[in-house]
């Protein structure tokens, strides 16, 4: 019961931050796109690959909370792994053509920025919106973790002999 709660923990913190990021980055475009500023539109390529990597996310959360079969006697918590991998190789992409464009616009073709009202807003819009999601990501980390560890300790005791001292103040025992 208690990995059906864990299961429910991720799969909402990965849907959040799947929300979260189709909402940054519908609007950063549409800002970026009205004031030609490249750091906008750089925040919304961002926005677009955090999206695509919650997606990557939320997808290998469902595939690694799958029983072990046949085929995975150990399970399916290795997608996680490489779904970070992947999200890695996106994040260096983005940054390949944030410097390619940078480098474009400084030396080949100058284009003004438009900076206004909205410009800001969205920027300050977004570290609000970062911040929630990295707060509710970081609280579902840490009470996975937490249950982790003590259900280690507790497999730990238990071949040791050391059950007594091991279940005070911990119901994964």
């Amino acid at each position: 019961m208690q990995q059906q709660g864990e299961a429910a923990e991720k799969h909402n913190a990965a849907a959040s931050s799947v929300l979260a990021a189709v909402f940054l980055t519908a609007v950063k475009l549409i800002v970026g796109l009205a004031t030609n500023s490249l750091g906008i539109l750089a925040e919304a390529t961002h926005s677009g690959l955090d999206l695509v990597a919650a997606l990557v996310t939320w997808f290998s959360v469902r595939i690694s909370d799958q029983l072990p079969d046949r085929e995975h006697p150990y399970g399916h918590g290795k997608i996680e792994n490489l779904s970070a991998i992947f999200e890695t190789l996106l994040l260096l992409a983005t940054c390949g053509w944030i410097i390619y464009e940078a480098v474009a616009r400084l030396l080949l073709r100058p284009e003004p920025v438009n900076a206004t009202f909205w410009a800001f807003l969205v920027m300050i819009l977004s570290i609000f919106v970062d911040f929630g999601r990295s707060r509710v990501l970081h609280r579902a980390a840490v009470k996975l973790t937490v249950r982790h560890w003590r259900r280690m300790r507790c497999t730990s005791a238990r071949t040791s002999g050391a059950r007594p001292w091991c279940s005070w103040g911990s119901s994964a025992c």
